[in-house]
């Protein structure tokens, strides 16, 4: 257990996940549209990684990368969506520092996973369009392979200290957290020492990560955008345009909602249901939606889906036969 040595009050066992701020008593309510959420993440998804596995035609660096997020996106939902559905459902509130601080490292560990492949996705789009000549000989399969190991140990090493710097901190008295996961500023907030290095870590990390992922996705789609406004054919354009929309749509309903629960952040004190709340349909929203987005605009990826579905009908038929 971690314990304090530089204190003699003694160390608590375990949090206390309260849930949603302000509306305990009926927050139950909210299981079932979550947990269709959580299964409609986990089986989009999979669909996806059974279906890039299975087509051909889509063994790509491109849909490599997006078979790789559907792995992110599980991850990310599966970090934190079982304890809540626990709580709202069993009212198993209780959960172990050791746990708790599992889950901060997975969470801040999926999340800038998230950002790194969305920023890969954004190079990948970049080098297609700006540069289609050279495309086949840069992003190459030994090119997936090295940018996703660097994204890995990126944010694999640079999340240790998180929950390593909550760990030790001590905690002595308050043990109920105002929210339905381990967040860290929620926990640390409990700490009866000093948390400025927490904070300022927790900053930088930020920063680090998703602002510079951020920057460089941006900076990618403006790169990408001065390149087809040159094109002089309007249907080569849109040709463009079409073959990265879906990932513009992910990324900036992803960064989009980074920002604004920064800014609903301010207003905790407040408004505490919003900033929570918000918190948890960003960790399994994006997961249900991103395969939605891309069955929808990716043309490939779909009758692919088509072809599996059907081989799965035709399988089922000539089983019934026998």
């Amino acid at each position: 257990m971690f314990t304090s040595t530089n204190s003699s009050s003694p160390q608590v066992s375990q949090f206390i996940l309260m849930g949603l701020p302000g509306i305990h008593n009926w927050q139950h309510w909210l299981t079932l549209p979550l947990a269709l959420l959580y299964l409609l993440a986990l089986s989009a998804n999979l669909l996806i990684m059974i279906t890039i596995q299975h087509e051909p035609i889509l063994h790509e660096p491109m849909y490599h990368f997006l078979e790789i997020l559907a792995v992110v996106d599980i991850g990310l939902a599966t970090t934190i969506m079982p304890k809540i559905l626990a709580i709202f459902w069993f009212e198993s509130k209780a959960i172990s520092l050791p746990e708790c601080f599992a889950q901060i490292y997975a969470i801040h560990y999926f999340f800038g996973m998230e950002s790194g492949i969305f920023l890969c996705m954004a190079v990948d789009r970049y080098v297609a369009i700006c540069h289609p000549l050279r495309y086949p000989s840069i992003v190459t399969e030994a090119f997936v392979v090295k940018v996703t190991g660097f994204m890995v140990l990126r944010n694999g090493l640079l999340t240790i200290p998180v929950p390593v710097l909550a760990a030790q901190r001590h905690y002595c008295s308050r043990n109920e957290i105002e929210h339905c996961l381990c967040s860290n500023l929620g926990v640390i907030s409990l700490a009866c020492d000093d948390i400025t290095v927490n904070k300022f870590y927790q900053l930088v990390l930020a920063w680090i990560l998703v602002g510079s992922d951020m920057a460089l996705v941006f900076s990618s789609y403006a790169l990408i955008l001065r390149s087809v406004l040159r094109l002089n054919s309007a249907e080569a354009m849109s040709k463009a345009l079409n073959t990265c929309s879906s990932h513009l749509i992910l990324i900036l309903f992803f960064y989009s909602g980074i920002i604004v629960l920064s800014v609903t952040h301010l207003a905790e004190k407040k408004f505490p249901l919003i900033p929570v709340l918000l918190n948890v349909l960003h960790n399994v929203i994006p997961p249900a939606l991103n395969p939605m987005v891309y069955a929808l605009r990716m043309q490939e990826l779909r009758l692919g889906f088509q072809r599996l579905l059907r081989l799965g009908e035709d399988g089922s038929t000539k089983q019934l036969q026998l």
